[in-house]
């Protein structure tokens, strides 16, 4: 191969910059007191070859549409990505010694504060599977020729997700995406599995369609020539296998054990090892292209409408149908769901705009991650499955609210109002999980008009957005020109006289309903709050109730933990005085049964209700 390359750095330079690379994450590191040097370390000579020779990126223009991708999968490496910035002129050498201090954008691990990193990244296998999403982006929507490259260690090969990706990426021909793996043969705590047995590794690569190049990752020529190969290579992703060395270049750390996650212990030495501190700059190729990327087309926005007590329909039904009228007003908006749209109703975004539907299969943190790499991107993706099975993917949703992500996520057939599947389908746990992520909002809607309303309103929220749907038909309770904003809430029963409140979403809203029309039968007012919004949640509204009743009472088809009845707790966390809070939930663990024997059964139907209400009110009057 030649010596020079296309930026015009030999392969002296090359090693040269590799070097500065390795210095400047020793400095960065001492000047922290903590941090992974040796790390980044290993991977430095890769990283230097991909600035100077085939990184297409314009530092100065962040959001230009022709941009490559760079994902540091391995993020605890991050000392070797503030150095490559520092190299190509967009952070200072005084910004680079401020890593890991308060207030610094250098923070341990890559997060989006610097406007170059499109996701937050440390919680090993997740780069992959956002840089499907990314390369999945630019070839089906964006059309425009960018290459997602992410650098990943060999430790978290072993991660499922990152094998998710893989099969992924093959199946869909990603060329426009390369893995770098850098084979240091050291983990946090020893060796890995297959240590530098890059063939181990290839072997499985090849076995999901991919083109592999083993390279040594010390040598930039050959480095060099194989990110060439990789840019040239068509119909399939990429995988570079670079066997190098952790903490290469400083004999006293260099492939040894024990030295993870760690500062060098003689900073001085190891740079004068290194050979002292340089400044190289290195020019950056430019991205060739500045056209927007590929929008679909849209138009005004109508959504489904549903008769007031005419019809039943299922919340899942509605959200299938608002999301396709959703997406026909709107260009920017995705669906993605995980091989149950049939059930989810995502299949009917999925008839209407083939080109932006996209089936991530059994794989739910590749589908959490797709949709995470498609939001950089710019586009809105609603990403859907059963509730259950969001918790297999609750590292990659708190993760994308590290990364800023705005996304939606929708989770069906929640709870036992399911029926007969039994407790391994049931979403029992979702609100808790989905409230607890920084920024988020949740909704679970009681009808259909409300669904769709919502299903709307989501698409121009920030942050981490969830929606619960059933699927059981429910009566619709709402016109389809009535409002929900979020945060709100909705009052359906009241009177002077009630005894207590009430409060309920989804099939707990319906049979609360129920239970207070048995009740007012008897001569027993309660009052029937629809808390559709469970976070944030309608503050104002629960205090109001909590005076004027003395009592409020959350029914839910959840755990008692986490759902809405700690939303409603909550509410009160400011020091209001607090009324009698009772919860109804589901506390034991369901089997099979008829959705009507279920809600029985967890004591959350119409006639449990009520009951528990006169228990209520008949020792409130004993008092």
């Amino acid at each position: 191969m030649p010596t020079e390359g296309t930026s015009g750095l030999s392969v002296a330079e090359l090693t040269e910059l590799g070097q500065q690379l390795r210095v400047d994450s020793v400095r960065a590191t001492d000047a922290a007191g903590s941090g992974h040097a040796t790390s980044s370390m290993s991977a430095a000579d890769l990283a230097a070859v991909l600035l100077a020779h085939h990184l297409r990126y314009d530092f100065d223009r962040p959001d230009h549409p022709g941009n490559d991708h760079l994902i540091l999968s391995k993020g605890h490496a991050s000392p070797l990505l503030y150095a490559l910035y520092r190299a190509a002129g967009a952070i200072t050498d005084e910004e680079l010694l401020t890593f890991r201090s308060r207030g610094s954008r250098l923070e341990g691990h890559p997060t989006p504060r610097l406007p170059w990193v499109d996701v937050a990244t440390g919680s090993l296998g997740q780069g992959l599977p956002v840089g499907v999403g990314m390369a999945l982006a630019g070839r089906r929507l964006d059309r425009i020729p960018y290459r997602v490259w992410v650098i990943s260690g060999d430790s978290e090969m072993a991660e499922g997700s990152v094998w998710e990706a893989v099969e992924h990426a093959g199946a869909e021909g990603l060329d426009n995406l390369t893995l770098i793996v850098d084979v240091n043969r050291l983990g946090q705590r020893g060796p890995t599995r297959h240590g530098r047995d890059l063939d181990a590794y290839a072997r499985r690569l090849k076995a999901f369609g991919w083109h592999t190049v083993e390279v040594d990752g010390h040598d930039p020529a050959a480095v060099d020539r194989a990110y060439a190969e990789a840019r040239s290579t068509t119909g399939r992703p990429t995988a570079i296998l670079a066997s190098t060395v952790k903490g290469k270049g400083v004999e006293a750390v260099a492939d040894q054990e024990g030295k993870h996650g760690k500062p060098l212990p003689d900073a001085t030495a190891a740079i004068a090892e290194l050979g002292g501190v340089r400044a190289r700059h290195v020019d950056m190729h430019r991205p060739a292209e500045d056209r927007a990327p590929h929008a679909a087309a849209g138009g005004e926005l109508d959504l489904p409408a549903f008769e007031k007590g005419g019809e039943k329909v299922a919340t899942r039904d509605a959200y299938g149908r608002a999301l396709a009228a959703l997406g026909a007003a709107r260009g920017d908006v995705v669906a993605l769901d995980g091989e149950v749209g049939d059930s989810t109703r995502t299949e009917y975004f999925a008839k209407d705009h083939a080109d932006r539907y996209f089936e991530c299969y059994i794989a739910e943190q590749l589908l959490v991650a797709t949709g995470v790499g498609m939001q950089a991107r710019g586009h809105v993706p609603y990403v859907s499955t059963f509730a259950a099975f969001l918790t297999r993917a609750h590292d990659f949703l708190r993760m994308a609210a590290v990364s800023r992500a705005n996304l939606n996520v929708v989770g069906s057939h929640a709870g036992v109002a399911i029926g007969e599947d039994g407790p391994s389908q049931m979403g029992l746990e979702d609100l808790a999980m989905m409230r607890a992520i920084h920024g988020s909002t949740v909704l679970y809607p009681s009808d259909a008009n409300q669904t769709a309303k919502l299903v709307a309103a989501m698409a121009d929220l920030d942050g981490i957005s969830y929606l619960r749907t059933g699927r059981g038909e429910d009566a619709v309770l709402y016109g389809p020109d009535e409002e929900f904003p979020v945060g709100g809430s909705k009052v359906l029963r009241r009177t002077d006289d009630d005894r207590l409140t009430l409060v309920a979403a989804g099939t707990t809203l319906h049979e609360s309903l129920a239970a207070a029309d048995l009740l007012a039968a008897e001569g027993i007012a309660v009052r029937v709050i629809d808390l559709y919004s469970v976070k944030p949640v309608d503050a104002p509204t629960l205090w109001t109730a909590g005076e004027e009743t003395g009592c409020l009472v959350t029914v839910e088809d959840h755990r008692p933990e986490g759902g809405l009845g700690d939303a409603v707790a909550e509410a009160y966390a400011d020091g209001r005085p607090v009324p009698r809070l009772v919860r109804l939930a589901v506390s034991s663990m369901p089997g099979s049964a008829t959705p009507d024997e279920q809600l029985y059964g967890a004591g959350i139907d119409a006639e449990s209700i009520a009951a528990a209400v006169r228990l209520m009110v008949e020792k409130t009057v004993v008092r």
